[in-house]
């Protein structure tokens, strides 16, 4: 059975090259695409103002890639300022991009590496001993041109703990455009659902599948019935449940827990 990786490059080539090597059947079929933001001076404008805020919340690989791709020359991480991630795959990210401006692995924060997801409410028990009173937290996240979409509930946590929280917008996410390679792949995970499973590790990429990527190939949307996916959080499988598909599998969002999934279910 082959598995359709739908991260968005690069992570997608990543995670396959990963799989393989497990010994897996893996093949990318992105359904989103990130590039950096419409307007890039709110990200400039946090790093000169780096040093006066408490934390800094990366909420994925691509948060990291923007938010250090926009950094100007001189810019340095202050001591003084933490930085949070959601799950361990963010925190490495991080770290080798940080380093280079000052950012040390002492300042990042995560959920500890057996947590059960790696997600906001995994992350808070980590922030929560601290004090947030009268600190000011910026959480880069992406979204559409304007808006920063995700991270509210991790948001008003720290504002119930008298933080001042703004969300940046550190890059853009939407569906992309499939070549014919992906168009081809996508034919024949439709034609033959009994030898395909969908990985995926975003609600917004079932959304793209179904609304943007099928239709602008003239694809049908098929009967999800007949289909697998191994999703990497609970919240992804009541999204894909609700499109219908049939065969679900939970598991963590690690490379070794997916596998240890994928061996399971075979």
């Amino acid at each position: 059975m082959r598995l359709l990786v739908t991260r968005p490059q690069p992570q997608a080539d990543a995670w396959v090259a990963d799989l393989r090597a497990a010994g897996l059947d893996a093949a990318a079929l992105p359904l989103i695409a990130i590039e950096g933001p419409a307007d890039p001076e709110p990200v400039r404008a946090l790093w000169q103002g780096l040093a006066a805020h408490r934390l800094l919340m990366f909420v994925s690989p691509a948060a990291v890639q923007w938010f250090f791709a926009l950094r100007p020359t001189e810019a340095r991480w202050p001591a003084t300022c933490l930085a949070a991630t959601p799950g361990p795959g963010t925190a490495q990210s991080l770290q080798a991009a940080g380093a280079p401006s000052g950012l040390t692995p002492q300042q990042i924060l995560t959920p500890p590496s057996q947590a059960s997801q790696f997600d906001s409410e995994h992350l808070w028990p980590v922030l929560a001993p601290l004090d947030w009173a009268g600190q000011r937290v910026a959480i880069l996240g992406g979204g559409d041109q304007s808006d920063v979409k995700g991270r509210t509930w991790l948001a008003e946590q720290l504002r119930a703990r008298g933080a001042t929280v703004t969300p940046v917008l550190a890059y853009q996410r939407g569906p992309g455009t499939w070549q014919a390679p992906e168009q081809a792949l996508a034919r024949a995970a439709l034609a033959d659902p009994a030898a395909h499973q969908w990985l995926f590790s975003s609600s917004q990429a079932i959304d793209h599948l179904i609304a943007h990527h099928l239709p602008a190939w003239s694809l049908s949307v098929p009967d999800w019935a007949a289909h697998q996916a191994l999703v990497t959080h609970p919240k992804i499988a009541e999204h894909a449940r609700r499109a219908g598909f049939g065969h679900l599998v939970q598991t963590r969002p690690t490379l070794e827990a997916v596998v240890q999934a994928r061996r399971t279910a075979a």
